[in-house]
């Protein structure tokens, strides 16, 4: 007899059986780990473990195909935790089934240096494969680490190759539906029919306030049904592990929907002062519940991190049947290199993140006296050329590929069934679109870009700050990026968004002069495949400047350089320019020299670049002496730092105004008349 089964014939256990009591051994297992995690660190959220433990034991031990002992395997099936802070039951079925999670990870956490932080970290902790915490995200990278399953299906399993087989499970609670991003992610899934994505959904009646029930009384499923996914429902959630298991068979055989399993559960499950109660939800459950609830479990209440034999055995199984599934796959792999030698050295190469040899030999370039052109079609020019080179860049944008010039005009729509096409109509949905491509780049073997206007970088926000983060190489292509915006007027006219980009750690902003800049720009962030990078495109059209072809390749990458020289040696003034108002620069250092004032024009597309650069670099470039002038339309704050205390911006610090961007670029004084004026009076003073 067990050491549980005798706990049981003893009648020393209060609560009824999951499954078989190995099962229920299993699951208690589970929660007590997250319970003692929790209470060691004096923090955290014991509720959700307590909850969904018996669901998310099902998918680890019946479902998930994995390798605990390879975690970057690429064909092994995703598992994201979008409800974040329930991070200690992930961590518990990281340790618990041979991931490098050890006990004592589990006893240091949310503490300083620890690989178990309160909400689960990409590239921290093996085997977690998104940054989730923000409600909602997770959901989102989900869609997009189904989207990136279909497209490299679509690719590599060729010729009865099956290469890439694999699903996308997330765990999500009432918190990430009640998030808009969730919804429009939700709704894009089922309208490209991501017969791979399954969500189990941990219907527990309670928030950090209390019950849903104050804010969320929506029919969930019904909405789901809705957007066209498979919806099922399992009544109790906490006992009925068959009927966890069911759902789970029903979900898999359904390659045409995805898939919501709405589990009915009881956050804190066992705890008998805070089962079903919001103070279960993100606090410590104190020593004397602690105590109680393994009691009600059937545990030695002094027990403290402990793992019994026969769970651990249970879940030691993973390392068997992933070094199985590994196995298999490698075998189909190889037989897949040596039909294909090709696309599998495609493949690798998709998947490290390393670039074609010549991928940048033949960038598009102009030279000066070209017609002017926005940055926004240059740059879209150059995306397309790299897509021919890297047959792995996959994207799409909000409604506006018309105005952005984002799409890859060779290839075909994506479609969510086959995986055919390159380009995503990711609809009006600027934050669901954040979340995809970032789930696309944590997935792997696609480098995803997204497109939309400068202004709706807010409605992104919470993922760009992810991908940075995450260290994921995202490309965020944001187009009309000014009062050069015109007629459509302040709504639509970004001010603030480059100041608010710049101050996320990370994530590198390049806003390109003219169309060679653009090109430069494309080439930094194609080279970033470990990092986030946003290029900020203008709507206008711009002259090409001389010099950008020849000095911008380097001078783009390290961020700013010397673009047109002072006559006679050392300036009299600096001229910064970046973006549209670097021909600005340029016209006003001619008006300039029209006077004898030697002025010179340095390009800035790159603050944080040119930030990285050695000290005796960005003084050659920006020399001590002569007073600087930093011409931006956007707020000033940015540049005062690299003006100085001699030097001065000339910005748009309010919002702009409905009119043509010539009209509104004079009112506000962005011209090279005002350019020079300013100038002059920083020499005369």
């Amino acid at each position: 007899m067990s050491p549980l089964e005798s706990e049981l014939a003893a009648g020393r256990r209060t609560l009824p059986l999951a499954g078989s009591a190995l099962d229920t051994l299993c699951i208690d297992t589970i929660r007590c780990l997250a319970i003692d995690t929790v209470e060691k660190a004096n923090s955290g959220h014991p509720g959700l473990p307590m909850g969904a433990a018996p669901m998310a034991y099902v998918l680890w031990t019946r479902f998930l195909r994995h390798d605990p002992a390879h975690p970057g395997w690429p064909d092994r099936d995703r598992f994201v935790l979008s409800a974040g802070h329930g991070s200690a039951l992930l961590y518990a079925l990281l340790h618990l089934t041979g991931y490098g999670v050890s006990l004592d990870d589990l006893q240091r956490f949310r503490q300083w240096g620890s690989i178990t932080p309160g909400h689960p970290e990409r590239g921290l902790t093996p085997g977690v494969e998104v940054t989730t915490g923000p409600l909602g995200q997770g959901f989102g990278n989900a869609v997009g680490m189904a989207i990136a399953e279909r497209w490299l299906a679509h690719r590599y399993n060729l010729d009865g190759h099956l290469v890439v087989d694999h699903r996308t499970f997330v765990l999500c609670g009432d918190g990430d539906l009640m998030e808009g991003v969730s919804a429009e992610a939700a709704s894009l899934a089922g309208h490209l029919q991501l017969g791979r994505l399954i969500c189990l959904y941990d219907d527990n009646h309670i928030s950090l306030d209390g019950p849903t029930s104050m804010a969320f009384t929506e029919n969930v499923e019904e909405r789901f049904r809705a957007y066209g996914w498979q919806v099922q429902r399992v009544e109790d959630g906490n006992l009925d592990l068959d009927g966890i298991s069911r759902a789970l068979e029903a979900a898999i055989a359904d390659d045409t929907r995805p898939s919501l399993i709405a589990v009915r559960t009881h956050i804190g499950y066992g705890s008998p002062h805070k089962q079903d109660s919001n103070s279960a939800h993100g606090s410590p459950l104190g020593a004397d519940e602690v105590a109680a609830v393994k009691r009600a479990y059937g545990w030695d209440p002094d027990a403290v991190f402990h793992v019994p034999d026969e769970a651990r055995a249970v879940f030691g199984e993973a390392l068997t049947r992933g070094a199985g599934w590994r196995g298999e796959w490698e075998s189909r792999y190889a037989a897949f290199a040596a039909s294909q030698p090709q696309l599998a050295e495609e493949w690798s190469r998709a998947l490290s993140g390393e670039l074609p040899a010549g991928w940048d030999d033949d960038l598009p370039g102009w030279d000066p006296g070209a017609p002017d052109m926005a940055t926004r079609v240059s740059a879209g020019e150059v995306l397309n050329r790299l897509a021919e080179r890297i047959p792995w860049i996959v994207g799409g944008d909000a409604d506006l590929s018309e105005s952005t010039k984002t799409r890859l005009t060779a290839e075909r729509d994506f479609d969510g069934q086959t995986g055919d096409g390159r380009n995503l109509h990711f609809g009006v949905r600027e934050h669901a679109m954040g979340a995809a491509v970032n789930g696309m780049a944590a997935h792997g073997g696609v480098r995803p870009f997204s497109a939309t206007f400068f202004t709706f970088s807010d409605y992104q926000r919470p993922s760009v700050r992810l991908s940075a983060l995450s260290s994921l190489g995202v490309v965020w292509v944001y187009t009309h990026d000014s009062i050069g915006l015109g007629e459509d007027g302040p709504t639509h006219q970004p001010v603030e968004q480059l100041a608010a980009l710049r101050v996320i750690p990370g994530l590198v902003v390049l806003r390109p002069g003219d169309a060679n800049e653009s090109s430069w720009a494309w080439m930094v962030a194609m080279r970033r495949a470990s990092a986030p990078t946003a290029l900020v495109l203008c709507r206008q059209g711009v002259p090409v400047l001389d010099g950008t072809r020849e000095l911008g390749r380097e001078g783009v990458a390290r961020g700013g350089y010397v673009l047109q020289e002072a006559r006679g040696g050392l300036p009299d003034v600096v001229l910064i320019g970046t973006g549209s108002e670097l021909s600005i620069c340029a016209a006003a250092r001619e008006l300039l020299l029209e006077e004898g004032i030697a002025a010179r024009v340095v390009s800035v597309p790159s603050l944080e670049l040119f930030r990285e650069q050695e000290a005796g670099y960005r003084s050659e470039v920006l020399p001590d002496g002569p007073p600087r002038l930093a011409v931006e339309a956007g707020v000033p704050q940015p540049w005062e730092a690299m003006v100085g205390p001699r030097g001065a911006v000339i910005g748009v610090d309010r919002f702009g105004a409905s009119a043509p961007y010539k009209t509104i670029y004079e009112h506000l004084g962005l011209t090279p008349q005002r350019v020079a004026q300013r100038a002059r009076e920083l020499l005369e003073a």
